[in-house]
């Protein structure tokens, strides 16, 4: 047996460690300020996610691991975290998804008054757990990591209290995520048992030759692991948590679980399909490739009913939008089981990935812009968006062309063309075709939220009447904005124009995400 040498290398755990830090001194100084000067603790939390988000660029000149085992040829080079192009992505990904919900989190706590220092505190713990897990090269790290990721998410997701919409969501949360905690614990357990090791890699080899009297054992546990993370991801049959969760939670918390909640559970996927069960990649290939097939169409087909003229909230749109994303991230995944080179499919996912994360989060500030006059947040809230706050209104229709994948929004149609590419490239033609219909069904609901945002103010509207009962009487009111709020739609709006100018950046960036 090899021993745990613990010789940290403090420059490859930098990212985790200095938001942790950040989120605990947050909590402390939350005992001693007065609270007009709780407003201080969002710009420490800020400041926290760009230094964390620095460190990284140290990171950049080489792989570097910590926590190996040493002292054995068997254990040699089986680490516990490692910090390599595909960790430093993805970690890119979650802090600068965070530092976005972060700006447009200012705002919703004061509207309303959520208590400030838990806030940031559970944010930035999620947000480290978040970063941990990309690194995590065990099972054991890799579900310590999950869960720090998600345990303060369901206090986030609960914390208006009063509100029972709130509650519920916070307990759908819980309970869907929990289950999926058991399940992949005892996927881990039986893997366990089969190969005698909690390390990928050495999972990888173990697998290659199992007691034939653990077969049994060691591919319940592949299958068990693999939906735990299916949970996780919100791939059908496990998304039912996902609109009513959306719906009641904080907006600012929506919008982190669509992106660093996404993020976690399809790091993670990669990393036990991809480096720990590559030798059961025919079993899990075509299981993602169906489940990938199956939510994307779910997704969609349920995004589809929320239309305009039926008083659809917002917010439910972009959850069922979310679920039909998480399928487009999927087909990658299960490429990869097929593809002679996986780095090249994982490397799709990752560019999806960032360009979603970029959009999505834009989308959502723009929807908290709007729900601070109109509370309801339906799509009609939307009407004449553009006589009202033209900026705002041109950034969310370009948010929107990006999700669909079409111009101006190039980014989305270059990262789309990525992932139907890799799906033609592992011989997946049939898998490729359900996302061209399922493209297709997205555009009608994008372009008809689109639409809504420069369409003139009805006729009650425009005569005055109505003072916020109605629809109508609310499309008058002034838009209220804050320095925050603006700075985040301006950053993702940035972000959006700047990867469509220049497409092959980000594509050139995901494809160092090598494994």
């Amino acid at each position: 047996m090899g021993s745990l040498v613990q010789s940290v290398d403090w420059l490859a755990i930098a990212p985790p460690t200095i938001t942790a830090v950040v989120a605990l001194g947050i909590l402390v100084a939350d005992l001693f300020l007065p609270e007009g000067r709780k407003p201080l603790l969002g710009w420490i939390a800020v400041t926290g996610l760009v230094l964390a988000g620095l460190s990284l660029l140290p990171l950049l000149d080489g792989d570097r691991s910590t926590f190996c085992l040493t002292g054995t040829k068997a254990g040699a080079g089986a680490c516990s975290y490692t910090a390599d192009h595909f960790t430093l992505v993805i970690q890119l990904l979650v802090l600068g998804g965070a530092l976005l919900t972060a700006l447009l989190s200012f705002s919703d706590i004061a509207d309303s008054k959520l208590p400030a220092g838990e806030f940031w505190f559970l944010l930035l713990s999620s947000a480290a757990g978040a970063a941990l897990l990309p690194a995590s090269r065990d099972l054991a790290t890799l579900v310590v990591a999950l869960e720090v990721a998600s345990l303060p998410a369901f206090a986030l997701v609960g914390l208006r209290r009063g509100d029972s919409r709130s509650s519920e969501a916070a307990l759908k949360f819980f309970l869907s995520s929990v289950t999926a905690t058991a399940v992949t614990l005892l996927g881990a357990s039986f893997v366990y048992a089969a190969t005698g090791t909690l390390h990928l890699t050495r999972i990888a080899d173990g697998l290659t030759h199992v007691d034939p009297r653990l077969a049994v054992l060691a591919e319940a546990g592949v299958a068990l692991t693999l939906v735990g993370f299916a949970f996780k991801t919100a791939a059908v049959p496990f998304h039912f948590w996902v609109p009513d969760t959306y719906a009641g939670a904080p907006l600012p918390v929506a919008a982190y679980l669509s992106v660093i909640g996404k993020a976690v559970g399809f790091t993670g996927l990669i990393l036990v399909t991809v480096v720990a069960f590559p030798s059961y990649a025919d079993v899990w290939a075509p299981a993602l490739a169906v489940l990938a097939a199956l939510t994307m169409t779910a997704g969609n087909v349920a995004a589809l009913r929320q239309r305009p003229d039926r008083e659809r909230s917002a917010v439910r749109l972009l959850a069922w939008s979310s679920v039909g994303q998480a399928g487009y991230l999927l087909v990658p995944i299960a490429a990869a089981g097929y593809a002679d080179d996986a780095s090249r499919a994982i490397g799709s996912t990752v560019a999806y990935a960032l360009m979603y994360a970029a959009v999505n989060l834009g989308a959502f500030a723009v929807a908290a812009l709007v729900a601070r006059t109109s509370p309801a947040n339906r799509i009609t809230d939307y009407r004449g968006l553009y006589a009202r706050r033209p900026l705002a209104a041109l950034a969310l229709g370009f948010f929107l062309l990006c999700l669909a994948g079409l111009p101006p929004g190039v980014i989305g149609l270059f990262a789309k063309v990525t992932v139907f590419s890799a799906a033609i490239d592992a011989g997946l033609g049939w898998l490729a075709v359900v996302m061209a219909v399922n493209v297709v069904i997205a555009l009608y609901y994008y372009l008809q939220w689109t639409a809504v945002l420069f369409r003139g103010a009805e006729a009650g509207a425009e005569a005055g009447t109505g003072t916020g009962a109605g629809t109508e009487g609310q499309e008058r009111a002034p838009l209220r904005t804050s320095r925050s709020l603006t700075a985040a739609i301006a950053l993702a709006a940035v972000v959006g124009v700047a990867l469509s100018g220049a497409p092959q950046l980000v594509l050139r960036f995901a494809s160092q995400a090598l494994l």
